[in-house]
């Protein structure tokens, strides 16, 4: 079968490696999938029109109103899968809210990331409920063979006479104000002032360049605190190993934003307890293996794919 699968596609984002992944899943049983960046589309016309040039037997997209929307008119099955933005941010535009509720009630299967995105999508696009799957984000770590700890860290601009002694919080994420990235610049820094070998490292591609020229001039008013370019997959996974601790900040993600309130509090704790550590990187560690398995994600994808047959 020969799908049309649109996503946004902006490089070394979020959004780009799971959609390459689920490509990945769907040709890995035989399929072909063609990706094709939704942030080109201009309006239906253009799918219709891609339609008739080549030969699809179905369709999938990532986000219901940025993508699915695009797929309401085509004559042929298609799924969908939400999106972050499509709970936390589009349901709160009428003129969206009705669009996404016409995509969920043509789509053939509809795949939320977490109970939590089920739940939301229920709640305000689905009152009497629909069939929602609930499939984890797969993981799977690879990380660059030749990757230079101390060459990171001083290619994203951090000095120190020894960098391997350097305790590194790492933000990943791309430059847009919804993800919040100028948080915890401020507070970072006075903890920088006591505790030198503290950095914060914000590391992702300006994705908004009027925000991330904000981000630039303020990373460059606070010592200890750095903005480093986009790596490649395997490089940003190899220097997430290396990191002391990860940090996840946005404004329309409720629980990370409860969780920032005190974290440099807990930070701290996290420095200073290594049975702390230890105890959280072993649970982690389990919790990944349990809910995001690559095998698992890719065996629902393939699964959810056949239900596309004509």
């Amino acid at each position: 079968m020969r799908l049309l699968f649109l996503a946004c596609l902006s490089p070394k984002t979020g959004n780009c490696t799971t959609a390459e992944r689920i490509r990945c899943h769907i040709e890995a049983a035989g399929h072909t999938c063609i990706l094709r960046n939704c942030d080109d589309i201009k309006d239906h016309s253009d799918v219709t029109n891609l339609m008739k040039q080549e030969p699809f037997e179905a369709a999938l997209a990532i986000h219901l109103f940025k993508g699915g929307r695009f797929l309401l008119d085509i004559h042929v099955p298609f799924g969908i899968v939400f999106g972050g933005t499509d709970v936390n941010e589009d349901v709160k535009d009428e003129l969206k809210r009705t669009v996404m509720e016409h995509v969920l009630n043509k789509a053939r299967f509809s795949v939320a990331f977490t109970p939590q995105m089920k739940e939301k999508a229920e709640s305000f696009l689905l009152p009497e409920s629909g069939e929602i799957r609930v499939q984890p984000q797969g993981i799977e770590t690879r990380c660059a063979s030749d990757f230079s700890w101390s060459e990171f860290l001083r290619s994203s601009g951090v000095e120190a006479e020894c960098v391997e002694d350097m305790c590194v919080f790492l933000l990943v994420c791309g430059l847009r104000r919804v993800k919040d990235p100028l948080y915890l610049l401020q507070a970072f820094s006075e903890w920088h002032a006591s505790h030198p070998q503290v950095v914060f490292i914000i590391i992702g591609p300006k994705m908004d360049p009027v925000f991330s020229q904000e981000v630039e001039e303020s990373v460059s008013r606070w010592a200890g605190v750095y903005h480093a370019a986009e790596r490649e997959q395997d490089e940003l996974h190899a220097a997430m190993t290396h990191s002391f601790a990860l940090v996840n900040s946005s404004i329309s993600e409720g629980m990370s934003a409860a969780i920032l309130e005190d974290f440099i509090l807990m930070a701290e704790q996290l420095l200073d307890d290594k049975p702390l550590r230890e105890r959280l990187t072993e649970n982690g560690k389990r919790y990944v293996g349990e809910h995001h398995s690559f095998v698992q994600e890719r065996r629902t994808y393939q699964e959810l794919v056949e239900t596309l047959h004509s």
